[in-house]
């Protein structure tokens, strides 16, 4: 397959509709290894230009921005980040994934893209163990018997250009106001940076919460939460989209077609911030969607949620 040919099938294959698989980009980093990434996330792929523009002050592994359809985007040295020697851009060929994450759109250099494969979740694999959880290895999968890493973008990112997670004074104050003790909400989210920054938002709120990282989990426990009358103990439910075992797309799909289930509120929350998924969620049945790592709106969806759930709490 031709460089033309690939970058046109993650165009294709970015379309595909939503079944419980991933459409996955692998590439190579400077280590010779093969990583994977949800082709959802690509905007384009790009040959690497050999000028960059230097960033004053910024994480030594962006290597500057460069000009994107009339705007600056920072260059993001994965494999520099992971601790591998940095790709030397200005003399040999490489290539940038231009990709979407939470509204932003970033650059990130690798040393070239490979093939595209298609994978079920339920064949993308959670390393288990200490020393997984402070890594960025998000999730293990293999093709023709060799190991694809996926990397928690979102804790990279995080690492590298921070994240706000401050709710405003106002939206803090409303919910001193409004939030009771029967509130609970459940998110469900494999990202270990993203349950924390959840986690963060939610106690700013006062709320009480659970956060899974399995969508089969979480399922069990809104089947568990029913009361004799059919109402769940939870206020709403947030769920990222890519997960293993279970996406996000069908975590949803099952809650809302589940006549017992079909009133709980569920939210998607992801770093698939483009319009097409927001289509896609609102298809399935989801009540909302809200890009990640954008603390107010999330807060005001709980709150709105939470109003909700005393006027039915007073009426009863």
């Amino acid at each position: 397959m031709t460089q033309d040919q690939l970058f046109a099938e993650v165009d294709k294959r970015a379309n595909l509709a939503m079944s419980n698989e991933v459409e996955m980009l692998t590439f190579f980093l400077m280590d010779g290894q093969l990583y994977g990434l949800n082709v959802f996330k690509i905007i384009e792929i790009l040959e690497t230009p050999k000028e960059i523009t230097a960033v004053p002050q910024a994480h030594p592994v962006i290597k500057g921005a460069f000009n994107f359809r009339g705007h600056p985007i920072n260059l993001i040295d994965l494999g520099e980040y992971l601790g591998m020697k940095p790709v030397n851009y200005r003399q040999d060929l490489s290539y940038i994934l231009v990709c979407e994450y939470s509204t932003t759109t970033q650059g990130f250099l690798v040393h070239r893209p490979n093939v595209l494969i298609t994978k079920g979740w339920h064949e993308i694999i959670k390393p288990v163990g200490d020393v997984y959880e402070q890594s960025c290895l998000a999730a293990i999968t293999y093709h023709e018997g060799q190991p694809i890493q996926m990397l928690d973008v979102e804790k990279i990112l995080n690492d590298i250009v921070g994240i706000d997670i401050t709710i405003s004074r106002e939206l803090i104050a409303r919910g001193q106001q409004i939030v009771r003790k029967e509130h609970h909400i459940l998110a469900v989210d494999d990202s270990k940076a993203a349950c924390h920054l959840i986690q963060a938002v939610l106690n700013q709120m006062g709320i009480r919460h659970t956060v899974v990282d399995e969508a089969p989990k979480a399922l069990e426990m809104l089947e568990k939460s029913l009361d004799k009358n059919g109402n769940s103990s939870y206020t709403m439910v947030f769920t990222d989209i890519e997960m293993p075992i279970m996406d996000g797309f069908t975590f949803t799909r099952k809650v809302k077609s589940d006549p017992r289930l079909a009133k709980i509120y569920v939210a998607v929350n992801s770093s698939l911030s483009n319009k097409s998924n927001e289509d896609k969620a609102h298809q399935i049945g989801a009540d909302d969607f809200i890009p990640k790592f954008t603390p107010d709106n999330m807060a005001r969806i709980v709150l709105e949620q939470v109003e909700k759930a005393n006027r039915l709490l007073d009426s009863r």
